[in-house]
């Protein structure tokens, strides 16, 4: 077995940091995605030296060459994850030993180099303890982590980059949607999909959110706040949304959400929702569910609420559906109390007020 790769991370402050006050005034109410801490994460990658060059250093713009094969390659994965503060005033990551799993596999769908999990878990490890004071104090804030890795060799000629650059950015957030509604609508895409089997759904790149933009952009036009797309063969089945899975709620109490096919991506999210409701003792399937039978369920009353889920927006109602023949109701519009159930024991766990049996927490204290 070869032996993981040590590296000790250099660290080179910056040398111009926000002041203090400056830093309090943006975590007021950070818009999500718009402020950023001081420090960022670095290592490099290449065939012959492998992972080499850890540091962590002041967040600055990237030199980069024209011919980087990232810019027409598209060679491109990364995470999403949050670093909360927890109730007793410690500080705590949500499952990152998964999203390190995550981002492993989706380096190996895209044909680059697998960062070993200890790299990854140490980076974000580093980078969250400098940058600590940026997590806001509000009952929605956390510190949103971006890794992401780029094919960064300078050739032109299709195939696997042989050099890589790992970053990992830090982002202090609020709520994701703008004035935290209450619940979502979606606009079921009809010509457009997001990922074929065989493809690269599954795996967290940017080339699968690049080709959901101008289905969003659509959704926006119709007054709707998210898209959903349907399978890609039969156009028929429910996968994921834009950036969310999906779930919904019957009347008997039990819950289902589309089945992982090699076309949704695993939400960690999805699956941590998945474990704490059967622990609940809630029935959840995982099964193919149609929009003819979403549309007939909502107008018989069978379901009685949906929600989207993910690391940006936790879970969200979903209160309306709509299509270009119309537009339909669920569970009267409002947010629905399973819904509501799930949200607060996750929340929960992920700021240290309710116990952590399934050991997600991964505390930096």
């Amino acid at each position: 077995m070869t032996a993981e790769p040590s590296l000790t991370f250099a660290y080179e402050p910056n040398a111009t940091p926000v002041a203090a006050n400056e830093r309090a005034a943006r975590l007021v109410a950070p818009q999500f995605g718009r402020v950023f801490t001081d420090h960022m994460a670095m290592i490099r990658y290449s065939d012959d030296k492998g992972w080499h060059d850890a540091r962590i250093t002041a967040r600055a713009p990237l030199s980069m060459d024209p011919a980087s094969s990232v810019l027409h390659y598209a060679q491109e994965i990364f995470e999403g994850m949050k670093a909360y503060r927890l109730a007793d005033g410690g500080t705590a990551l949500f499952r990152p030993e998964a999203n390190a799993r995550r981002f492993q596999a989706s380096a190996r769908r895209m044909a680059m180099a697998e960062l070993p999990e200890h790299l990854f878990l140490e980076s974000i490890e580093r980078l969250v303890e400098i940058d600590r004071d940026w997590i806001p104090t509000s009952d929605e804030g956390a510190l949103y982590l971006r890794p992401f890795m780029i094919a960064s060799e300078v050739f032109l000629g299709v195939k696997p980059s042989a050099e890589y650059l790992y970053m990992v950015l830090a982002s202090s957030v609020g709520a994701y949607f703008k004035g935290g509604a209450p619940t979502v609508s979606i606009w079921v895409s009809q010509d457009y999909t997001r990922a074929a089997p065989g493809g690269t759904g599954e795996a967290k790149c940017g080339g699968n959110y690049a080709t959901s933009l101008v289905a969003q952009a659509e959704a926006i036009r119709n007054g709707c706040d998210q898209v959903v797309f349907l399978d890609a063969v039969e156009r028929r089945y429910v996968e994921e949304l834009g950036g969310m899975n999906v779930f919904f709620v019957f009347d008997d109490g039990s819950m289902a959400t589309p089945p992982l096919r090699g076309t949704i991506l695993p939400g960690i999210t999805r699956d941590s929702i998945l474990t704490i409701a059967r622990a609940q003792g809630i029935t959840v399937r995982e099964e193919p569910y149609a929009i003819d039978q979403w549309r007939a369920d909502a107008a018989s009353g069978r379901l009685v609420e949906a929600f989207a889920c993910g690391t940006a927006a936790v879970v969200t109602p979903i209160g309306s559906v709509a299509e270009p023949q119309g537009r339909f109701e669920i569970g009267g519009g409002g947010p629905g109390q399973l819904t509501l159930r799930m949200r607060d024991a996750l929340v929960a766990i992920q700021r240290g007020t309710a116990p952590d049996t399934n050991g997600w927490l991964h505390r930096l204290d």
